[in-house]
């Protein structure tokens, strides 16, 4: 049997499958409901994890950059070292002044080496000692937050493993109900479901109003809903419009104003017996009078 075109479908089936839509699609945002803050909560802490992480990983490589900058300091002092006592062995065979001035500014020279070396040593160790701080705050709370996710984790894959043969099943649901619809109105309809705060893209009249936003409609307005001739959409919120009746919805006819009504009656009628009695009884009275 070939598959039924969507553009083939009357308004009113139409109207029917974008019903039938839409209440798939409110049961999927339900379930979905259900889990709250979690998957937003899931994925803030996956970024805190995250920027911890790469900041851990910074602050170790920067633990590691001063300590090669030691190393490297302290085999300069090591040379220094060494040309000093080199210089001093050499004092002992000059053999002018100049020789001797010459031998001893290098001696201060790689003397002044050894002590900036061993201050940058000091200031590196230093650095370290306050960045092997923020290592352990950092990895502190690493810890926490990853101890935190495994326990929002644990309480969304929970809820999720609850919803999801079912949410399954909605899906499905609502991909079928999508392919019998032509494209044009399935992409309104979506535009105006994104747009609408409750998620509905479709509603029916309740009370004389749209089922969505609340205003009133106009009474010629209703008799073309109820027609089922064209689409039409609130000229207040947007939303599509459809009879009570073929979204599947009861309503219960207004009977307490008729009831009201007789029971008036009924009361008019009793008042103007009563009044009736009453001038008989004026007449009687003006009879005996006479």
């Amino acid at each position: 049997m070939a598959k039924k075109d969507p553009t083939d479908l009357t308004v009113e089936q139409k109207l029917s499958t974008l019903f039938q839509l839409q209440t798939a699609l409110s049961s999927i945002d339900e379930k979905k409901a259900l889990r709250g803050e979690l998957p937003l909560e899931v994925e803030d802490l996956d970024a805190e994890i995250e920027g911890l992480t790469t900041r851990i990983e910074r602050i170790k490589g920067e633990v590691g950059e001063f300590e090669r900058a030691i190393s490297q300091k302290r085999g300069e002092i090591i040379e220094a070292q060494n040309s000093v006592e080199r210089y001093k062995q050499q004092l002992n065979d000059v053999r002018n002044n100049r020789e001797y001035d010459t031998l001893s500014k290098e001696i201060e020279f790689q003397e002044l080496e050894i002590e900036l070396c061993n201050k940058k040593i000091g200031d590196a160790q230093k650095r370290i000692g306050e960045r092997q701080e923020d290592l352990e705050r950092a990895e502190a709370l690493l810890k926490d937050k990853q101890a935190d996710l495994e326990v929002k984790r644990s309480e969304l894959d929970e809820i999720m493993e609850e919803t999801r043969a079912e949410e399954e099943k909605l899906k499905e649901k609502a991909k079928e109900l999508e392919a019998k619809i032509e494209p044009r109105l399935l992409t309104s309809f979506k535009r105006i479901r994104k747009n609408a705060r409750n998620g509905l893209g479709i509603v029916y009249v309740q009370r004389d109003a749209c089922g969505g936003c609340f205003n009133k409609i106009p009474p010629q307005r209703q008799l073309d809903i109820k027609m089922h001739k064209k689409i039409i959409v609130c000229e207040y919120c947007g939303r599509i419009l459809i009879d009570p009746e073929l979204a599947g919805v009861k309503t219960e006819a207004p009977v307490a104003p008729v009831e009201e009504k007789k029971t008036r009656k009924r009361s008019t009628g009793t008042s103007t017996t009563v009044r009736r009695s009453s001038n008989s009884k004026k007449a009687t009275d003006a009879n005996d009078m006479v």
